[in-house]
């Protein structure tokens, strides 16, 4: 690289400015040069590069570095005298002082002395006559160097060999304060030249180009960094005197250049040796933003050259230049990506405009995306290089997203490119692999989605499978084929074509031929028949798809005909009616069961007009009015319409379906169960099928079972019903009412309903049996008000079932409901209030009421704990764990373990209870309770065994042991309360002693055998 360097200057406006990345700079010492005199200065670079070596030209003048010096006389002097010379001249100058003054002291003054004063003076003088001539040698050495470099003409030629010569000419070192001066002097000169202005970018080579110049001067790195920190205090001094925004910026990049710059000549160095963040308070972060930035533009600018002929070696490049830009994989593979994606953009958009031109040459086109399909491959092969990992990084598929063509607008744009590729590849009439493989790289490049390309692809390759269809029709290959089926899986394999794709077109195909044969004559006549049966077996179309296809064209025109003849109403049905019915049904080769259907789903919508007027009508009267003239609709219109699509006459009745014989046992036994029900609800009898002497049934094909949940059906069938039963009401003034009764042959309009609303026989038994139930119960309910179920009250109910006609199992239900509720009502009452025992809940389970479930299980633990509290309460001390522990808790169904709690609760309880309560009786001369406590204390005891009781007065329990000694208890009794009571062997046998002396009356005497 040969950068030859200008300079030219550029005036400043002063205003004030903040830093590029702070608010305020501290104020820093200056590093103040002797002969620099800094110049604000831009300048400008051209590259000349050269087999030979790198070498800097200067264009014009003055150059970067400024004109020679001129040197003074004494510098011109000391310039012409080696180091030796001038030593020994200036011994020489020093003596022969001495001696001139020696020798005019001795002459005028006449004495020694006077000569000796003489020498100094004029010694003196000599002295500093060397001493000057000394002092000026590093500001001519200084001088020196700056005209070698001056005069060098090419930085380039600056060797460093020449300016160590230069210093030993002059007997200084390099360290000198005006040499060292004039190093950094013209090395700050060199780096603020070599790093472009404002907003001009970097080339690239600034960095090789300033370690170089530096290896040259031979400047020490400190030095040198010292010289990148004042050139950026001079940018901010610009920044400060910048009065314009443009200005501000192109400082601000200029700076982040230098950041960037100096960072790498410095390499790892940087962090110590150049303290942006100390001097210029910026962050870390900061300055790899400048990095990064200044990075990206680096590569971007080595990225420029890259077309889609690139070789391997421009790959090696990138990645060696993006290590030396410091640039992070993560942003160098973004960019190689944008830049591949550019350069298929420009293929793209040229594929795209000859595409939309007026002359529409497609060869161009497919060119272009040949171009990009081979871009891609190429990229795409470079996973498999043997150098893979010294290639650039982002070597990789070709992606269009974030680029021009990721958006809506132009994937139109997208797919009209895929589409012409697709077509192309199909104008062979056949799909090869190489193109299918092309496809699907176009696809992933374009970023079409799977459903996009798929409706692309199905949209052409089905007007080519059209095209190959037709060329087989009429040609007759499809005919002679021994295998439609096979001839077609073919067809489709060339194509790579979906096989139910195909059979959708077929299916299209089919309905096309049939909508038109039907629009042209309005039905199907045999040689139309025999043409569509053609059609189904070349194209091996299924039945079903043909049925469908006819019950949804013919099924369009039936559908029409069959609304006319709807809406000409009860009285307009008539003989040319039927006869346009009957033809359409049998003209358009429709099914019975398809002809069925779509004249079900014109009746039903009438029938559901119908059923809306009477839900909402305001009476029961008007519910059932609109209900019969549904029923009328039905009787008079539907049902001739029905009759003439089946082709019968609507006075015979349907044959009925034979039944098979494994189904005859269950159809016997069912009707036999229906048989009785009918029989046993007066209603039913009434509305029976097989009572009707006269009138014509209406038909049941047609009904609102699918329509109308089973409750909406069960309701309004539950309206006409009620409306047999009560007859007509009709309100006249003064709020008084006339009913007029109807007599049977409502039934006969309920038993069409019946038929329209689409209920099993089942379902109508519900609704009778329910209306009947419904009955029975509020009149059995006042009867069995207290619940108590009477000889005279079961004669009622007898009665009251018979008039209603409700069987007696189901009267049975009820009335057991009824009292099982009364009676429910008083167990709760009763165990509530603690009036229920243990033995009458015996005695109800027995009798089979349900116990459980009359009483909750917080009355039935309550009840319990009153069971044991009368057991240890009942005088006789006796405890039956098995009955207490099982049998109780059984009888009450509740926890075992939880029972067995309760006992040991009460048992501790009632045991020190019944002792204080002996106590007490004793003092009262009450012996039998004291003897029914004792037998309690004992009770309890069993229930929890016990240790010895106490007492403070101790004659106390001696004479409860007498007490109930003299009760002539059990022995095993009697030992237990000794036990209890704590009483000794030897006092116990005392008071057996006693025993036959007798108990004292309760007006003793003062002496007594009980001590209180």
């Amino acid at each position: 690289m040969n950068p030859s360097i200008l300079l030219s200057t550029t005036p400043s406006t002063p205003h004030p400015k903040t830093l590029l990345l702070t608010p305020l700079l501290p104020s820093t010492p200056q590093l103040r040069l002797s002969s620099i005199s800094l110049r604000r200065h831009r300048y400008k670079i051209s590259t000349i590069r050269s087999q030979s070596d790198q070498s800097l030209t200067s264009d014009a003048k003055p150059n970067v570095f400024g004109e020679k010096r001129e040197l003074t006389g004494v510098q011109s002097l000391v310039d012409s005298m080696s180091p030796p010379v001038r030593i020994a001249s200036s011994v020489l100058v020093v003596a022969a002082a001495v001696a001139a003054g020696y020798g005019l002291g001795s002459r005028f003054g006449g004495f020694r002395n006077a000569g000796l004063g003489g020498a100094v003076v004029v010694g003196a003088a000599g002295a500093g006559a060397a001493y000057a001539l000394n002092s000026c040698v590093p500001d001519v050495a200084a001088a020196s160097l700056h005209n070698y470099v001056v005069g060098c003409g090419d930085p380039g030629l600056v060797k460093k060999e020449d300016i160590e010569a230069i210093a030993n000419k002059y007997g200084v070192s390099k360290q000198n304060g005006a040499f060292n001066a004039e190093l950094c002097d013209i090395y700050s000169r060199f780096v603020s030249a070599v790093i472009p202005p404002g907003n001009e970018d970097l080339k690239g080579d600034e960095v090789e180009t300033i370690i170089e110049f530096k290896n040259s001067l031979g400047i020490d790195d400190p030095d040198a960094a010292a010289m990148h920190m004042e050139i950026g205090r001079r940018i901010f001094r610009q920044r400060l005197e910048t009065g314009d925004r443009e200005a501000d910026m192109e400082q601000r990049r200029a700076f982040q250049k230098l950041v960037y710059v100096s960072n790498l000549v410095f390499g790892e160095a940087s962090g110590f040796l150049l303290p942006w963040k100390r001097v210029f308070k910026v962050t870390d972060s900061q300055v790899e933003v400048a990095i990064r930035d200044n990075a990206q533009r680096l590569y971007a600018f080595k990225l420029k050259p890259l077309s889609q002929d690139f070789d391997v070696s421009q790959l090696i490049s990138l990645r060696e230049a993006q290590l030396l830009y410091r640039l992070s994989d993560e942003i160098a593979e973004d960019m190689f990506r944008e830049h591949t994606r550019k350069l298929v953009e420009q293929n793209i958009s040229a594929a795209v405009s000859l595409l939309k031109s007026r002359t529409r040459v497609i060869q161009p086109v497919m060119e272009e995306l040949e171009k990009i399909l081979a871009f891609n491959n190429k990229l795409v092969s470079l996973k498999s290089h043997p150098d893979a990992s010294r290639f650039a990084r982002g070597a990789g598929p070709i992606s269009l997203i974030d680029g021009e063509y990721d958006g809506d607008r132009k994937m139109d744009d997208l797919k009209l490119l895929y589409r012409s590729y697709l077509t192309d590849a199909l104008s062979g009439g056949r799909m090869e692999e190489d193109k299918l493989a092309a496809l699907s790289q176009l696809r992933n490049i374009f970023g079409l989605g799977r459903r996009e390309a798929e409706s692309v692809a199905l949209e052409v390759t089905s007007q080519v499978y059209r095209r190959r269809l037709q060329h087989a029709v009429s040609s007759g290959d499809l005919q002679k084929a021994d295998s439609k089926a096979a001839y077609l899986q073919i067809l489709c394999e060339e194509l790579h074509f979906d096989p139910e794709k195909a059979i959708e077109i077929h299916e299209e195909i089919y309905r096309r031929k049939l909508q038109q044969l039907v629009a042209d004559k309005g039905e199907l006549s045999d040689e139309d028949v025999n043409t569509l049966e053609q059609i189904q077996i070349m194209f091996c179309i299924p039945k079903q798809t043909v049925e469908a296809a006819h019950a949804d064209i013919c099924g369009s025109l039936f559908e029409k005909i069959v609304k006319e003849a709807i809406a000409a109403g009860v009285d307009g049905y008539d003989a040319d009616i039927k006869k346009k019915v009957r033809k359409a049904a049998f003209g358009l080769r429709l099914t019975r069961e398809v002809a069925i259907s779509i004249a079900s789903k014109a009746v039903r919508k009438i029938f559901i007009s119908y059923v809306q007027r009477a839900r909402a009508a305001g009476s029961r009267t008007e519910s059932a009015k609109e209900l019969k003239k549904m029923i009328a609709f039905n009787s008079l219109v539907v049902t001739e319409l029905v009759a003439d699509i089946k082709g019968e006459s609507s006075d015979t009745p349907p044959p009925e379906e034979p039944i098979k014989k494994e189904e005859q046992p269950k159809e016997e036994e069912k009707d036999e169960e229906e048989v009785e029900e009918w029989e046993a609800l007066q209603s039913l009898r009434k509305a029976r099928p097989n009572k009707v002497a006269t009138g014509k049934t209406g038909q049941k094909e047609i009904n609102l079972k699918d329509d109308l949940p089973e409750r909406d059906r069960a309701d309004l069938y539950k309206t006409y019903l009620m409306f047999c039963l009560t007859g007509e009401v009709t309100r006249i003034p003064f709020g008084a009412q006339i009913v007029t009764k109807k007599d049977d042959s409502e039934y006969v309009l309920l038993n069409q309903l019946g038929g329209i609303l689409g209920m099993t026989d089942k379902e109508i038994v519900e609704v009778h049996r329910g209306l009947a139930e419904q009955a029975f119960r509020q009149q059995a309910e006042v009867i069995l008000a207290d619940g108590q179920l009477t000889k005279s009250r079961i004669e009622q109910l007898n009665e009251l079932q018979k008039n209603v006609g409700l069987p007696p199992q189901y009267a049975q239900t009820i009335i057991k409901n009824i009292t099982t509720t009364k009676l429910s009502a008083a167990l709760e009452t009763a165990a509530g209030r603690g009036r229920l025992s243990i033995k009458e809940i015996r005695e109800l389970k027995e009798n089979g009421v349900d116990v459980y479930n009359m009483i909750s299980e917080s009355l039935r633990e309550n009840l319990f704990k009153k069971t044991i509290d009368d057991i240890f309460s009942s005088g006789t001390g006796e405890f039956d764990e098995e009955e207490v522990y099982e049998k109780i808790p059984k009888d009450l169904n509740i926890n075992a373990d939880k029972a067995k709690g309760v006992v040991r609760e009460l048992a501790g309880t009632r045991l020190s209870n019944s002792l204080v309560q002996a106590v007490a009786l004793l003092r009262q001369r009450n012996h039998q309770g004291v003897v029914n406590s004792l037998n309690d204390l004992l009770a309890c005891d069993k229930a929890v065994p016990s240790t010895p009781l106490s007492w403070e007065v101790a004659e106390e329990l001696s004479d409860l042991f007498l007490v109930y000694l003299k009760s002539g208890p059990a022995e095993e009794k009697l030992g237990r309360v000794q036990y209890l009571l704590n009483i000794s062997d030897s006092t116990a046998e005392a008071l057996r002693n006693m025993k036959d002396n007798g108990l004292p009356s309760a007006k003793g005497a003062t002496e007594e055998e009980f001590v209180f």
